[in-house]
């Protein structure tokens, strides 16, 4: 190809290349800048981090101390508040779990009381009852009812030596050479008591 060919086709793409310029002039604004990015991109921090410089008076940070104070005051009011309504719930638990042990406590005493004349009666048969079958039968059951006392805590208390009020009832006096006064001479009925508590007191003869 000559050297004018070269030439001429150079002049004719730079002729396009302006009149496509002119035709389409928004790609040529379209070009982006690199520089001008990275600048843009250094300048967009320092933007951000910029903010108004706050300045409060004297009065004003009192304020907000004091209101800070009765902020934490009310807080501390609270937690006590709640620490007190937790340690009375756990009272009022605790009460109620008495309550209902004593109940069954009570209620088991009450029963063991109204069967007690059941089992002196037993006792008082066999006193003078004939040792036959019959009477080894009677006696048997007699052991299991007292048996089934005990599994309800029923305890026999006990009326030998000197008689004690709080445990013995003195029904009638006797007077024995050689015993001294407010010795127990004899047993008129057992007394018992269950899981603690009298229920039937030992009636007793009391040497004068």
């Amino acid at each position: 190809m000559s050297k004018n060919k070269k030439r001429n086709n150079k002049r004719n793409n730079e002729k396009m290349t302006d009149e496509q310029k002119k035709q389409n002039p928004e790609q040529e604004s379209a070009v982006i800048n690199p520089d001008e990015v990275a600048e843009e991109a250094a300048k967009a921090p320092e933007a951000e981090q910029s903010y108004e410089e706050l300045t409060l008076s004297a009065e004003e940070v009192k304020a907000l101390k004091e209101k800070l104070d009765k902020l934490q005051e009310d807080r501390d009011d609270a937690v006590k508040q709640a620490q007190r309504l937790q340690a009375e719930f756990e009272n009022y638990r605790k009460r109620n779990v008495q309550i209902a042990a004593d109940s069954r406590d009570d209620g088991v005493r009450d029963t063991v009381k109204n069967l007690l004349p059941v089992l002196d009666n037993f006792e008082r048969a066999l006193e003078n009852a004939p040792d036959d079958a019959f009477t080894a039968g009677i006696r048997n059951i007699s052991r299991q009812f007292a048996d089934a006392l005990k599994k309800c805590g029923a305890e026999e208390i006990e009326a030998s030596g000197k008689f004690d009020p709080n445990l013995h009832d003195a029904v009638m006096k006797d007077s024995i050479e050689g015993m001294e006064s407010g010795d127990i001479t004899a047993v008129l009925q057992k007394g018992y008591r269950v899981k603690g508590k009298i229920v039937r007191y030992a009636m007793v003869k009391v040497n004068e």
